[in-house]
């Protein structure tokens, strides 16, 4: 018996329906774009398996033993900026280091602050490790604010940035911060004969286990540079560091490599507000309380001639210029981009952010996670950029 018009025209839009909903579902994902042009399912390669990075690898072995002449280890420290009071996040985060790799190379630590270590400090951090510890005073003429700085252009500097929300903005030792890192600590008589470091911050974490000498790695595979973690800045914070930049390399053309990471440095694709706001930087940096590098490229002319340019505009007290973006940029534009390498095996938090990678060698972080913030949180991140710009070398 024939069906009715009606019941045939139901059917038919039923099949029509499911057709549909197959599609849905079966269809090529297309990215979901946010405000910002943020693309909220990119897939992070730290849930890919991750293990060591290529090239030449320098196992443990007798040779870096403690105390020993003619030692494996070369000229290389672990380096940490910290207060007094600070004692009990410099443990834990040297407790870290020393049980998932230190204790295998038995690096020395050398510590700085900008007034004499107590006592209980040494004792305590000189427990944690087998190590040799070094404890170390900044010259007054590295910490104190220089000459050329206005104190009351400072004063009224630090209004604006407060009414802008900079975190840090009032806080003078901040400031006297980022610029010694910028410029000043390779400086330093006790670094005169180190040439890398592994630059260590109280109450970070380390998660993997690494079993390789990485500071024989970044000499015998050629880097520069190393880092976990990149983010965008607050534009606000650094509105002239660009401009004072592109001043610079007007005057010294003859600095810029012929392989930079201009495209990283500029792009206005993915936070064009953070480009605009930056007059022209993307913000983009290496997150600089991990980084592990050859001080003979801050040592270098190029580095040496962009620091005092930059120190003599001012902006490291009448903005808040941190060490992260100076050092960012710097080797964005003066070094070879494949000298900087991404340590994704290296598992990491600083407070709010981590490097989580998918290894057996990892425990106590989530692969994958970028941070355990709020879900905003997660637009900061700016290793997508580098990485398609760059790689994930």
């Amino acid at each position: 018996m024939a069906l009715a018009r009606p019941v045939r025209a139901l059917g038919l839009a039923a099949i029509l329906l499911w057709v549909f909903f197959l599609y849905k579902i079966f269809m090529p994902s297309t990215p979901v774009v946010q405000p910002g042009n943020y693309p909220s399912n990119e897939r992070d390669p730290n849930l890919d398996p991750t293990g060591e990075p290529e090239g030449i690898l320098r196992r443990v072995s007798d040779d870096y033993l403690p105390g020993i002449k003619n030692s494996a280890r070369i000229n290389a420290t672990l380096l940490a900026l910290v207060r007094n009071e600070e004692l009990d996040g410099m443990l834990q985060a040297m407790g870290d280091l020393e049980r998932t790799w230190n204790h295998k190379f038995n690096y020395p630590w050398t510590f700085f602050n900008d007034v004499p270590f107590s006592a209980e400090f040494k004792q305590k951090t000189r427990a944690l490790t087998k190590a040799e510890c070094r404890y170390e005073v900044i010259p007054k003429e590295h910490w104190e604010m220089p000459s050329w700085i206005d104190w009351d252009l400072f004063q009224e500097s630090v209004k604006i940035l407060k009414e802008n929300e900079i975190q840090y903005a009032d806080k003078l030792s901040y400031h006297q911060m980022c610029r010694w890192n910028s410029g000043l600590f390779y400086k330093h008589p006790a670094l005169e004969h180190m040439q890398y470091y592994w630059r260590v911050e109280p109450k970070v974490h380390f998660f993997c286990d690494v079993d390789y000498d990485v500071f024989r790695y970044m000499q015998d595979n050629n880097k520069t540079y190393g880092f976990t973690i990149n983010l965008y800045d607050a534009p606000k914070s650094i509105p002239t560091l660009w401009p004072e930049t592109l001043k610079f390399m007007a005057e010294h053309p003859e600095y810029l490599h012929e392989n930079n990471a201009m495209p990283w440095l500029t792009d206005s694709i993915r936070r064009p507000e953070h480009n605009e706001n930056a007059n022209g930087y993307s913000t983009c940096h290496f997150w600089s309380n991990f980084e592990i590098a050859d001080m003979n490229f801050w040592r270098s002319k190029a580095y040496e001639d962009y620091f005092q340019h930059l120190d003599h505009a001012g902006g490291f007290f009448y903005e808040r210029w941190g060490d992260a973006p100076v050092h960012s940029i710097a080797l964005g534009l003066f070094e070879d981009s494949s000298r900087i390498h991404w340590f994704r095996d290296i598992g990491y938090q600083h407070i709010p952010f981590f490097n989580c990678p998918n290894s057996p060698k990892c425990k106590g972080c989530v692969t994958g996670r970028f941070t355990d913030g709020e879900a905003w949180l997660n637009k900061e991140d700016c290793r997508p950029n580098w990485f398609s710009f760059v790689g994930q070398g």
